[in-house]
């Protein structure tokens, strides 16, 4: 039997031990909070101009690889780089199974989002299969749907799309096969005709397991979807 627990098990368990050991910055240890303001000065924000596609920093307009394979997606953007302090919260978060910092990884979204305000009117967390969320315990990036939908206050949509076929891990594919990887890998489960969706993922990379979400949820009716991920790599 499992002992990693459920989300709110694991954020009950963390509470307590906040009670006798207060959070300390998971970066510098500094106590009082789990990213605190100093060291979140130090994230590497992603500031335009930026590919009006896929978010990638650039001098103008639509990137070359963009230009060749478009993204099925609207539009995806990032909060900012994969880089410490960031990564180092992002890492404690999603593998060492500390549910309670999502609450600060999301006001970084919904601080992007009010700079940056995206056209959506609901907020689907990109799904995990679920023999990798029996493993690990829970979904990172329907934590952080969570979070910024009560913030933002829009519906939160977490069972409307599901990953059907556990895939190879994306870090040891090269760009065309990452893209490969996840087709057909996900498919919508509820009804999203005519909505504005926002997929919420913790990191991307190149993008492609958005980019397979957004292709599911468009051809199931759904009128735009945007993807937006708290980091993305240089």
């Amino acid at each position: 039997m499992s002992t990693r627990g459920t989300p709110a098990l694991l954020t009950l368990r963390r509470v307590l031990l906040d009670l006798v050991f207060p959070p300390r910055c998971i970066s510098c240890h500094h106590p009082g909070e789990w990213f605190c303001s100093e060291c979140r000065s130090h994230v590497h924000h992603i500031a335009p101009p930026i590919c009006r596609r896929c978010g990638q920093p650039l001098s103008d307009g639509t990137c070359a690889q963009c230009r060749r394979m478009p993204l099925h997606l609207d539009g995806l953007r990032a909060v900012a780089f994969f880089e410490d302090p960031l990564r180092q919260i992002i890492h404690r978060f999603k593998y060492e199974s500390r549910p309670e910092l999502g609450r600060s990884l999301a006001c970084l979204l919904d601080e992007y989002l009010i700079e940056n305000p995206l056209p959506v009117d609901v907020i689907v967390p990109v799904p995990l299969h679920p023999q990798r969320e029996r493993a690990r315990g829970f979904n990172q990036s329907l934590i952080l749907a969570r979070e910024l939908a009560s913030r933002k206050n829009l519906p939160l949509w977490y069972n409307v799309i599901e990953r059907c076929r556990l895939t190879q891990p994306q870090v040891d594919l090269n760009l065309p096969a990452r893209f490969e990887n996840v087709r057909g890998a996900f498919q919508v489960v509820g009804d999203v005709q005519e909505r504005r969706i926002l997929l919420v993922d913790d990191v991307c990379t190149t993008g492609a397991t958005l980019d397979a979400c957004g292709l599911a949820l468009k051809e199931s009716g759904a009128c735009s979807v945007w993807g937006l991920a708290l980091a993305r790599g240089r």
